[in-house]
């Protein structure tokens, strides 16, 4: 069998872009973690289309726009409706042995598998740009982006009644109906929140409605929510699913759902808390496909991606990483935990909860409860003569010293911080009452994160920003000469918001000799920072946001959403 021909090749042959252009598309993609064709179309060296008809070529396969001319409705027929949403496909020819499939990715062998088996023939593939599939999939299917209104409107007061009294009185039963409306409902919501890219589930009762938010980008956006009078049934539901009780509405609880949503495997953790108005549910969505990444994907500079992957190499010493909720620390640290995940390496996390189960590691959940705490954990990890710990978070004292005196007796040990910045860390651990010999001996490097909505590709364009948005960010017309500074526009593909995925800004403290005396005396944060940036080369979370803004990832506007304005 003859090899395949590379996509950039076939590019190169057809005159779409050159060598060069190519080389710093592959150097975009090993930065970004991201495939060729998206670094390509990222860069503005080629369009969706192009790479689509050249991505056909490659794979032997016809392409087809399917927004031109009318499919046949026997062909539209022949597919499902459910089928189409769940696959992203559209039929565009028929046969009397196969039907021909529009799809935009040449790899996904399993929706033809499953195609064939669904539809009982043999199946074709064709491809298509992923605008032309949403269009054509409206257009032909009437799929319209609001089913969650359709949903609420359908329901008639006999569902309604359904999900408030047998819900809560035969759990069984309810469990068993899958038909039944309210569960629907919840599937639906759950559902769409994954087809939206959302983290988060927000359910909140407010005085006269309930209102339904998802988390996508880090930025919370309100859905059409349902009505005020099926808020018991819903709530109810989830907490069902999440095997709460539902009887008890006067205390917080936690639980976990594990749900099919789109022919993968999802887990929800759900939390609950007793408000005014009733019970707030959130459910973080926990999609492993998307978390887990490598180190190459987390979005690092060049520079400190070298220097993370030459620290977390170390034999034993403290790493910490720092910032808010919802920053990405857990990411970072399970991205370092399967770089150095091998067969010749124990690995042991602590964790509250364990929210994604790496094979080859051993994880274990915290329990207070029981008093199985970080502490506790800690003290008996150190007995199973692990080489790399993960502590979920330095939450006190006690926990804080045994990390580090784990560090220095030949371990390398993980965890998180909550502080604003990296030097931070350093001031907050001599707070709690570490020693300060043990916080200088011991700490190897401080990572402080934050995360930022990337511009989307489809809809950015490039402007000139004024001097009162350069100078926010340290930056003047002098050193943005020779670099594009783009804005966000809007499109379909991105919700018409600009901005599509996210990605990480860093600032990474490296201890050097000067950085453990100034530690040892506890000195000032002030002086920690700017020690770290002469003589450990630190460059701070702004800093790294405008080489973002340099290379077209971003806006100066988001850059400043996170990190402080300079005046």
């Amino acid at each position: 069998m003859a090899q395949r021909k590379r996509l950039g090749a076939i590019l190169c042959a057809l005159k779409i872009i050159d060598e060069k252009q190519l080389n710093e598309a592959l150097e975009f993609q090993k930065e970004n973690g991201c495939k060729l064709g998206e670094a390509l179309i990222e860069r503005g060296f080629a369009t969706q289309v192009q790479i689509t008809q050249a991505l056909a070529r490659q794979f032997g396969l016809p392409y087809v726009d399917v927004t031109k001319g009318d499919i046949p409705p026997e062909v539209i027929q022949a597919v499902p409706k459910a089928v189409v949403e769940e696959h992203n496909i559209v039929p565009v020819k028929k046969t009397e042995r196969s039907v021909i499939v529009a799809m935009t990715d040449p790899l996904d062998l399993y929706t033809l598998d499953n195609l064939r088996f669904i539809l009982g023939c043999e199946v074709e593939c064709a491809l298509t740009t992923p605008e032309s599939m949403g269009t054509a999939i409206k257009k032909y299917y009437g799929v319209e982006e609001n089913k969650l209104e359709e949903m609420y409107s359908a329901l008639t007061q006999s569902d309604i009644t359904y999900g408030h009294t047998q819900m809560e009185e035969e759990e069984e039963t309810a469990e068993e109906e899958d038909d039944a409306p309210v569960i629907r409902l919840v599937t639906l919501i759950i559902g769409e929140a994954v087809k939206n890219r959302a983290s988060d589930i927000h359910i909140e009762p407010m005085s006269n409605r309930l209102r339904i938010r998802y988390r996508v980008d880090g930025i919370c956006s309100e859905v059409d929510s349902p009505p005020k009078k099926l808020q018991n049934s819903i709530i109810s539901r989830i907490k069902i699913m999440s095997k709460m009780r539902v009887d008890e509405r006067r205390v917080p609880q936690d639980g976990r759902i594990q749900s099919n949503v789109q022919g993968r495997q999802i887990d929800l953790r759900v939390s609950s808390l007793p408000c005014t108005h009733g019970e707030s549910v959130v459910m973080r969505i926990l999609d492993k496909e998307k978390a887990l990444v490598s180190l190459e994907e987390l979005g690092f500079h060049e520079s400190d991606f070298e220097r993370f992957h030459r620290i977390i190499k170390k034999p034993n010493g403290i790493f910490l990483v720092t910032g808010p909720t919802g920053s990405g620390k857990t990411t970072t640290l399970y991205a370092a935990l399967s770089e150095l995940n091998r067969s010749d390496v124990k690995i042991i996390t602590a964790e509250d909860p364990v929210e994604y189960n790496i094979a080859g590691i051993n994880q274990c959940q915290a329990r207070r409860d029981i008093g199985l705490d970080f502490s506790a954990i800690l003290r008996a990890m150190l007995r199973q003569a692990p080489n790399v710990i993960l502590v979920g978070e330095i939450r006190d004292t006690e926990t804080a010293e045994i990390a580090i005196q784990a560090a220095l007796t030949g371990h390398l040990v993980f965890s998180t911080l909550h502080t604003n910045d990296a030097p931070g860390a350093i001031t907050r651990l001599l707070d709690m009452g570490v020693k300060p010999f043990l916080v200088s001996s011991a700490v190897q490097a401080i990572l402080a994160q934050r995360l930022i909505r990337k511009l989307c590709a489809k809809c950015k364009k490039p402007y000139i920003p004024t001097e009162i948005e350069l100078r926010s960010v340290g930056l003047n017309q002098d050193t943005i000469r020779n670099a594009r500074i783009f804005q966000n526009v809007g499109c379909d593909d991105c919700k018409k918001g600009g901005y599509r995925g996210r990605m990480g800004i860093y600032e990474m403290l490296e201890m050097s000799p000067p950085m453990r005396e100034l530690t040892f005396h506890q000195a000032s944060t002030m002086k920690l920072r700017d020690e770290a940036k002469l003589s450990g080369g630190m460059t701070t979370l702004q800093e790294d946001g405008v080489r973002k803004i340099l290379t077209g990832y971003t806006t100066v506007t988001e850059i400043l959403r996170v990190t402080h304005s300079r005046d």
